[in-house]
This record gives structure tokens, sequence and C-alpha cells, in this order.
């Protein structure tokens, strides 16, 4: 089956049930983990995805990713920093990303993409060890003790991957630990926002221990470099997870190069490296969509290049290629097509500085404002995806349609499982964030083609 058909099948047996909002998320308020990362807010039902799209979905974010990893020896010669630089990393971020780097890319991401008609389209990749939702199959494991849900996923064959467990087998592997060696992690966030996350870094170190990791929270002016090694206190560090992004450290850099040089000796590793940034920015993403480059990758890579990734560039003075072949002054095309374009900073998180061209409280002039202040700046110009709404039962029993913004993970393993995060319809097509009321379920998937 595919996700209509599953969707459509769901509802028709919760309609005739009956069943609310409120009973169909049960527990799910109670979990003191998710409570800290979710507030509360969470989808009445899972979404749904058949087996053979979820392939296709993944097969495309394997290739892309794969695409992704051979940029710097294929556009820069080897060259790490120009890379990055050219990816929209200040220098600052440049040398940091440079020291103690990882030998390959990491393979811990989440694809975040909207569902419309023609397919899976992405909107970028968080990447690296600072990527939320991870936890999803704790709120697929609450949403399946109700029995409706239950006996549907029985009867569809439908189920899910543990994300979670699968972000410690990535710890382990690309750390070069063992199932077994336990590692000592410090769980590591920045100290100006140690205190707004702590509670959730609590929960997250515990469930890490029940995994395999000997886990404790920290932020990094808590660890101290003497003797050959990094320490938390009493405990030797072997891994420092970091929760923090590269556009933090600028505030206190001195902070960090203890634990740089550290990792640089071979006394820590740090997962992920930093040098992550540079192939999670939009500004490569702008890189695989540039018809110059497309003689670059196997037919597979630039087969899901372009069924995957919407046309994406840097915003510079200068021409660009559209879908079309045709050539246009892209701050001029750009101006006459607000509508169907937003503009990204390449390496911001959480949706910060995001503008929305079709905004309606967004003038054309303020539109032009905006691109003119983003000339020669670190931002891209992305074509507008318009997501697919999905009904949801409400607190009274009745459908109501969400738009939903899909996260798909791969992991060292592969596929690593999905989630979503979604608004009301009714909002219009806006930037997914908490302003606007965002909630959170999993994703089940069909576990063999054959299932029906």
């Amino acid at each position: 089956m595919d996700r209509a058909s599953l969707t459509a099948e769901y509802l028709r047996r919760v309609t005739e049930s009956g069943a609310k909002a409120g009973e169909l998320v049960g527990r799910l308020p109670e979990s003191e983990m998710l409570a800290a990362f979710y507030k509360g807010t969470f989808l009445s039902r899972p979404a749904f995805l058949g087996r053979a799209e979820r392939d296709l979905a993944f097969g495309d974010v394997r290739n892309v990713m794969d695409a992704l990893s051979t940029l710097p020896d294929k556009l820069f010669g080897g060259d790490f920093a120009a890379f990055a630089r050219a990816a929209g990393l200040t220098e600052q971020q440049v040398a940091v990303a440079s020291r103690a780097r990882g030998t390959g890319m990491t393979r811990q991401a989440r694809a975040d993409l909207y569902l419309q008609e023609g397919g899976f389209k992405l909107l970028e990749f968080n990447m690296g060890s600072s990527i939320g939702g991870m936890d999803n199959a704790d709120i697929a494991r609450g949403l399946l003790e109700h029995p409706l849900l239950a006996r549907f996923a029985e009867d569809h064959g439908l189920g899910y991957v543990d994300t979670l467990r699968e972000q410690v087998n990535n710890i382990l592997v690309e750390s070069g630990f063992a199932p077994g060696d336990r590692p000592v992690v410090a769980l590591t966030d920045w100290p100006s926002y140690f205190d707004n996350e702590i509670r959730y870094m609590r929960q997250l170190a515990l469930r890490w221990r029940e995994l395999g990791l000997d886990a404790h929270p920290c932020h990094v002016g808590q660890l101290e470099v003497r003797g050959g090694r990094v320490w938390l206190e009493d405990k030797p560090v072997d891994i420092v997870f970091r929760t923090f992004a590269i556009s933090q450290i600028v505030e206190q850099p001195e902070l960090l190069d203890p634990v740089l040089d550290a990792a640089e000796r071979g006394e820590v590793r740090i997962f992920t490296p930093l040098d992550t940034s540079a192939y999670a920015s939009k500004g490569a993403l702008a890189m695989l969509s540039d018809e110059d480059n497309r003689g670059l990758f196997t037919p597979e890579q630039s087969v899901s290049i372009d069924r995957l990734l919407p046309w994406t560039r840097i915003v510079r003075p200068g021409t660009v290629t559209l879908e079309s072949g045709e050539r246009a002054d892209l701050f001029e095309y750009a101006v006459e097509h607000r509508g169907e374009l937003v503009l990204k900073p390449t390496s911001l998180y959480g949706n910060r500085g995001v503008v929305l061209g079709w905004s309606p409280d967004l003038t054309g002039q303020e539109w032009r404002e905006q691109l003119e202040a983003a000339l020669g700046t670190p931002h891209v110009l992305q074509r507008r995806v318009r997501p697919t709404p999905e009904p949801f039962p409400d607190e009274n029993g009745e459908l109501r349609p969400w738009n939903l913004l899909w996260g798909m993970f791969s992991v060292v393993n592969g596929y690593g499982g999905a989630n979503v995060r979604a608004t009301a319809a009714e909002l219009g097509d806006v930037v997914m964030n908490r302003a606007h009321g965002i909630h959170s379920g999993p994703a089940l998937c069909e576990l063999s083609e054959s299932a029906s």
C-alpha cells in the first residue's frame, strides 16, 4: 500500500470508533523526556509511508548525501577550507571546521522534506550531532499503546526504526568504539544555552546509559584538559558529543580550543566533528543544484538530485540557469518571482533568518531590500515547495488538515526512521516553529513491500 491508502484506511477506522485526539495520544504528555523537548505538542496519529515510497525517498536521500560528500574533492581539489568558505562559513568558522576533522562526512543526518504531488522535495539537511527528533521512536511506542493503532499496524505490517538506538550506534562506530566498550560520553552544550537544555539532556543521558554509553550532560566550560586526557570532573572523557552549533562558538571561541587541541592529539573524539557544518550548509546544496556541476556526479546521483532537490542558488550578482534552461539575472528574477522563492541563510539553524517571499506580511519593497542585503553574503534562494496537507483527528474527533514537514534520518546502518512536524493548514505555508504551534509525531512504514 502507499501513504494515501494507508492514511485513508486508518482514518476510516478512527472515525468509526469515534476516537479523539486526547485518547489517541494517550500517556505521551506524561513522558518527562518528551515533555522537555516537545512541550506536550504531539500529533494525534503517526504519518504513514509505503515501503516502495520509503525506499525511493531514502534512496534519493542517500544518493544526494553521497554527492555532497564528494564536493571538496570534485570542486576544490581536496581543499576543504575552500569548500567550507564557498559553502558560506565565516573565516573563523572555516578555521574551526578544519581542525580535528573526521575521516569522512558523517552519516548521521535528517533530511527535511515536503511531500508534494510527484514525490518528496528536500528543503535542507540537518547533519551531525545536534539534530533533533532522534527520540521519535518513543512517540511511536506511546501512540501504539492505543489498541486501534496497534491493530492497524499489525494488520498492515507497519513498524518503525528505533532512531535513538541507531544514534548510539552512530556514536560508537564513527568514534571508533565497539559495542560493549561503554565509552564515557560528555553530552556537551554551549554555556549560554545549557540552562535551557539541561532538563532534556539529563533524560537523554539516562536513555543512552541504558543503550551502552556512560553519558553525562555538561557544557564546554566544564571540560578540562590535563594529563593527556579530557576530563569532566573526575571522569576521563572518551567522546565529546556536541549539541552546540558552529555558529555558537563565536561567543567564546577560546573555550573550545583546548578540547580541539586534545582531539587533534588523539586524546578524545568529537562527535560529530565541526567539518559537518560545511556539508550541512545550504550553500553546499546550491553546488549540487547548479547545472554547471552536473557532470561531476554519477548518473544515479544526478537522477536523485533532479528528483529530490528544488532549484537552489547562492545569492550573488550575475545570471543563473533556471529549470527551463533559460538564463536570467538572479536579482531581477527574484524580485519578479518572489511568490515562488524563499531566501535562506546558508548555515543558521532553527529557521533563523528565513524569509518567505510569499508571506502576506512582506511587501515587494521589503523583499527587494532583503535581497539587496543578502547579495554577496552567505544566503541562498530556493524554489518554493508546497506541502501536501493531511488530516488528523482533533480534540472533538473531527479531521483537521495539517501541513507536514517530514524528517528522514540517515544513520550508519542506512535508513534510520522518520518523523513529522506539522502546523495547522489554516495558517498557510509558514515556517515550521513553535510560534506557529508546531506539533510532532513519528512515521510508521511498511516493513516489507508485500505488506497489505
